[in-house]
């Protein structure tokens, strides 16, 4: 088997070595709750993440206080039963946790009650069983200035209610007047293939000189990337990926393009489609680190070893190649909302 790669996160927290691929737990809850996924399967594929990891690294967990239906804390009550089932992988993991909203919605509150109450209830549902690592705000809200919505979160570390700071959706404008409060652990922002816009490159570009760690979210396309969806009608009806530009009928034919040719290069390198996006994102600089959401042992693996693939310039080229005839068609989410409405880049 290949050798791990590692990479550090930055910050307060540039101590900590974790693995080059982090571990996205979102769709084990954000899911039809008619067709939950079971525990031992859901715990299963953590563990052997974290199994795959070098004596002295950490696996990066990425968890959410709303990660469930209706914005439910459903996925941290998996956490914490698999905590409780496994304490000994507590000291193994890195658990991040995104929080900020109003309670049960989706809508950015940086007030200070609402943080507060936001971090109180991520720690209450955890029951003890792990210490939050890392927190950050989903979105960088409007209703609070980013400098004072960090020094709230400075007061709330300060009183131990997690250890590290970290951002979310942030431009690199916005990371750099944060980080002046208070060091940034690390910064989550999607990269992909086919998410890799100049605002994307300007923020990892400025962690990297601020000592900055980049969560990359989404390195898969949400799944599209991998070459399994062969057309929309492959979605769920109830997945959201359907009411997204880029998964529209037309949009769909076009961006398969891309998907094509990511597919003929990694069947030459004999490696997943899947493994040569995420060894791309990887590329992006040493303190990247992609993180693509599994729910399946098999599948964490193979996202895990693609971390530790090289491309070569060459490989490079031809991607860059690829994305030059085929730019992508359609927004991240929907080209019929306003991206300021959606937090994206404040």
């Amino acid at each position: 088997m290949v050798a791990i790669k590692t990479a550090k996160l930055g910050g307060t927290a540039s101590d900590i070595v974790v693995g080059k691929v982090a571990h996205g737990l979102m769709m084990m809850t954000w899911r039809d709750p008619s067709v939950p996924l079971p525990d031992e399967e859901a715990f299963e594929a953590i563990k052997a993440g974290v199994d795959a990891m070098p004596p002295g690294v950490k696996m990066f967990l990425n968890s959410g206080e709303f990660y469930g239906p209706n914005a439910s804390t459903a996925n941290l009550e998996l956490l914490a039963r698999f905590y409780e089932k496994y304490p000994e992988y507590a000291e193994r993991t890195f658990l991040s946790v995104k929080g900020g909203t109003k309670e049960n919605a989706l809508v950015p509150d940086a007030s200070p009650e609402n943080l507060r109450r936001s971090v109180d209830k991520i720690n209450a549902v955890l029951r003890g069983t792990k210490r939050v690592d890392l927190f950050e705000c989903a979105r960088v809200a409007k209703n609070v200035p980013i400098e004072d919505a960090i020094k709230t979160l400075v007061q709330l570390k300060n009183e131990g209610k997690f250890d590290h700071i970290g951002m979310s959706e942030c431009s690199a404008a916005t990371l750099r007047k944060a980080n002046a409060v208070h060091p940034i652990a690390a910064v989550e922002i999607e990269v992909s293939v086919w998410s890799y816009e100049e605002e994307a490159k300007k923020v990892i570009e400025t962690a990297k000189e601020l000592g900055i760690a980049v969560i990359a979210y989404s390195p898969l396309g949400r799944g599209f990337l991998t070459g399994a969806i062969k057309n929309p009608n492959d979605l769920p009806p109830g997945d959201m990926r359907r009411h997204f530009s880029r998964f529209s009928e037309e949009n769909f034919k076009h961006n398969m393009a891309i998907v094509e040719g990511m597919k003929a290069i990694a069947a030459r390198k004999n490696i997943t489609p899947a493994q040569l996006c995420i060894a791309w994102v990887a590329s992006r600089g040493p303190h990247v680190i992609p993180l693509p959401g599994s729910s399946s042992k098999k599948r964490n693996l193979e996202n895990i070893a693609g971390g530790s693939i090289e491309l070569t310039q060459e490989e490079l080229a031809e991607i860059d190649e690829i994305l030059a005839k085929n730019p992508v068609k359609g927004g991240r989410y929907r080209d019929d909302v306003d991206p300021a409405v959606l937090h994206l880049w404040g």
